[in-house]
């Protein structure tokens, strides 16, 4: 055993680090994006490192929490670096009052990494040592027996410490520590019941599994419920699975924008162990993204005997995929990275430059009580400039402005939105602004993209102008063109002036990934924002990319 001094010495999230970033460890990008940003956070004073309290639960857990399970039970817990980083990062990074940064947590790893081991040292760690008066620890699933996996750990780890034992008892329903009128207990489901927890630490197990909407309503119930708490933790573990649009996607969308810089959200840390290319599922230097116990609490040989099984099967192959590689079937994610959509956005643009050209169009007619966009994609000397409109009826501009936390009103001044019609979209100005780029720019766009849901009497409208359109269907079949505007963004070559109003739906932009296909579509981070500027400009990037082995001499624009 080290002496204290040394002990305290040890900066885990340092030493992790350098071992991902000189390539000893392989992590996928979203654990390599996290510590990127936490040590940055260090270095650059916007994080408080507190080393004595990271160290000091690392040290309790090693020398009082015990395997329950496998050949390594009874035997103490010993950390992996990466689980030392994790603690360390969850205990240790403290605002100016030396309390905890971090509230909600996000463990997603692949199976038999440690998770509900590591759930159930944290659970001991906050009813012995680090918890508050009164505090309330919950282990929480859809079904009672659902949540005995991390408790049934706690209580093993309670009866191999006498130390425990002495200050503990068991209740019918639950334990109490009298000494600090703690309380450890089981919960299934009842999102109903929005008053009467005051949780200092909820673990909720698994929760790719949960039931969509009632699991939304038991994590918001749970997080609500802290309000009281100076440090409390609602931690949520889990590998992939197979619920859609539930608090596993919520959690992974705003981890994701956390991760890329797009979300202010300081209290959310993010820990996304998955692999970064579904194509090399079966890759075993790809899989330890994903498995960053392989080797210790998971053996390479018996990966390689169920990448055998999953070969053989879909489903095996599917369970594979979510349960090892922790890429959940149908998973969101946020798309663009800041620095990417930075690259599209600088000085304004005019239409007075581009005079007498060529272009795509791209309409997105949206909700006719919303906002509705339009655009035209232009190339000149291979680079490509977008202009885009949008439509707000007049009587929504206040309410979403409230609502979005958009300067709309500014927009407006700007010229890049429009009111039309009082309580709908009046679909002519969107007719009267594409023909007058034909009409006084002679701007014409050779193929006009439309989402097929679009009112078809301006489609006619446009048609009987002179204007070809083709409808263009907002799935999975995007994907290709997704990835070409991509990769034209990446590489600087897309540009849109300073219009902000498209920038804010660049950054609300997500993909959600069908891990079976392997193929992804446009959607909402979140229900309550906007993309239509950028289903406006994939319309427009289809019809582009599909037409131009007819059409692309002209939309050169060579001269």
């Amino acid at each position: 055993m080290p002496c204290l001094s040394s002990w305290l010495m040890d900066n885990y999230i340092f030493a992790y680090y350098q071992k991902i970033n000189d390539g000893s460890i392989i992590v996928g990008k979203w654990i390599s994006l996290l510590y990127e940003k936490i040590v940055a956070g260090i270095e650059d004073g916007i994080y408080i490192f507190n080393q004595q309290k990271a160290n000091r639960a690392i040290k309790f857990i090693e020398t009082f929490c015990r395997h329950n399970k496998g050949k390594l039970a009874p035997k103490q817990l010993k950390l992996s670096l990466w689980q030392k980083a994790f603690i360390s990062t969850l205990y240790g990074i403290v605002d100016e009052s030396d309390h905890r940064i971090f509230r909600e947590v996000a463990l997603f790893v692949g199976r038999k990494c440690g998770k509900t081991l590591l759930a159930s040292a944290i659970i001991s760690y906050e009813a012995f040592a680090d918890g508050e008066f009164g505090s309330e620890i919950y282990c929480i699933a859809p079904k009672l027996d659902q949540s005995d996996l991390v408790y049934s750990a706690f209580e093993f780890t309670v009866g191999k410490n006498p130390e425990f034992e002495r200050r503990i008892r068991k209740r019918k329903s639950d334990y109490i520590i009298d000494q600090s009128n703690t309380i450890i207990k089981r919960l299934a489901f009842n999102e109903k019941k929005a008053d009467g927890y005051n949780p200092m630490l909820t673990v909720a197990d698994e929760m790719s599994s949960w039931p969509a909407e009632r699991g939304l309503k038991q994590w918001e119930v749970m997080v609500s419920g802290t309000g009281a708490r100076s440090e409390p933790i609602t931690l949520a573990i889990s590998s992939g699975g197979y619920i859609n649009d539930g608090i596993y996607d919520e959690l992974f969308k705003r981890g994701t924008r956390v991760l890329m810089g797009e979300s202010n959200d300081k209290r959310l840390l993010p820990v996304f162990y998955t692999i970064d290319d579904i194509e090399k599922w079966d890759d075993i230097n790809e899989l330890r993204k994903s498995l960053p116990g392989m080797g210790e609490s998971i053996s390479i040989q018996f990966l390689l005997d169920e990448i055998d099984v999953a070969r053989e099967s879909l489903s095996k192959r599917a369970e594979f995929i979510t349960k090892y590689c922790c890429l959940k079937q149908n998973s969101s994610q946020a798309w663009l990275d800041t620095q990417t959509v930075n690259k599209c956005f600088g000085d304004p643009l005019s239409l007075e430059d581009f005079r007498s050209s060529y272009a795509v169009a791209g309409i997105d007619l949206s909700q006719t009580t919303d906002l509705t966009s339009a655009n035209v994609v232009i190339e000149k000397d291979g680079e490509l400039y977008v202009f885009a409109k949008f439509w707000l009826p007049v009587e929504k501009i206040d309410e979403a402005t409230a609502r979005d936390g958009l300067p709309y009103q500014q927009y407006i001044e700007q010229g890049f939105l429009e009111p039309s019609g009082d309580n709908f979209v009046d679909y002519h100005d969107c007719y009267e602004w594409l023909t007058k780029l034909v009409e006084e720019y002679e701007i014409l766009p050779l193929m006009t993209g439309y989402d097929r849901y679009s009112a078809q009497y301006l489609i006619q409208d446009l048609e009987r102008y002179g204007f070809r359109t083709d409808d263009v269907w907002q799935g999975e079949n995007l994907w290709g063109v997704l990835q070409e505007l991509e990769g034209l963004m990446k590489d600087g070559r897309v540009h849109c002036g300073n219009n902000n109003l498209l920038k804010a739906h660049f950054l609300n932009s997500a993909i959600k990934m069908s891990t079976e296909r392997g193929r992804g579509k446009l959607i909402k981070l979140s229900p309550n924002l906007h993309i239509d500027g950028m289903a406006a400009l994939a319309d427009a990037f289809c019809v582009r990319q599909k037409w131009y082995g007819d059409l692309g001499d002209q939309l050169a624009n060579r001269g």
